[in-house]
């Protein structure tokens, strides 16, 4: 019950007066009690991206002595002690070694079948899915296609340069235009017409 009435703030019966700084002290408590607990519960990550990987050619043993591998390293990462690191390292040398055998005998049996008759064509449907993988099945209406024909619909002609606000403005200086020419329309339109051939 003391828990209850602490967390919700209650004395003698009553809740404290400022609700918005009691709020924010009751945050920050469990934001510094969470970030306290959470790496012996969850454990600290290297940091690192996972990589995508071929998974094709695993076996029992590889899949066993990848997750032998895993378990070790989260054991390190939340003992940080030297006994789990060296448990660590023996765990990934013996992994590495295994995975290069498998991969081997995998790659082996692999080119044997492509070698054979029937292996070739398996080697022309491997040819082929790596060809159409590089392709782009999009309708001709798609916005990458269109700009890939180097020709985009709009006003402007291709290599004129983009007419800006400030680049009129600019002109008018160059021109002489004062304000007065500005609001006055009638001055404004001999102005305009200066430049017409």
């Amino acid at each position: 019950m003391q828990k209850a009435k602490k967390v919700l703030g209650v004395t003698s019966g009553r809740r404290k007066e400022n609700k918005e700084t009691w709020w924010n002290e009751e945050v920050q408590e469990s934001i510094r009690a969470l970030a306290a607990v959470e790496p012996a519960v969850h454990g600290v990550t290297s940091g690192r991206r996972k990589e995508d990987k071929e998974t094709w050619w695993w076996n029992e043993e590889v899949q066993e002595s990848i997750s032998k591998k895993k378990r070790a390293k989260m054991k390190w990462d939340r003992q940080m002690d030297e006994e789990s690191k060296q448990e660590y390292k023996e765990m990934w040398s013996t992994a590495k070694k295994e995975v290069a055998k498998a991969k081997d005998r995998a790659y082996e049996k692999l080119y044997e079948k492509l070698d054979s008759r029937e292996g070739e064509k398996d080697f022309y449907r491997l040819a082929r899915q790596r060809d159409r993988a590089g392709r782009d099945r999009r309708d001709g209406e798609y916005v990458g296609r269109r700009m890939l024909e180097m020709d985009p619909p709009g006003r402007r002609k291709r290599g004129r340069p983009k007419r800006r606000f400030m680049d009129a403005v600019k002109d008018i200086r160059m021109v002489g235009v004062t304000e007065e020419d500005v609001e006055d329309r009638a001055r404004w339109r001999q102005v305009i017409r200066c430049g017409d051939p």
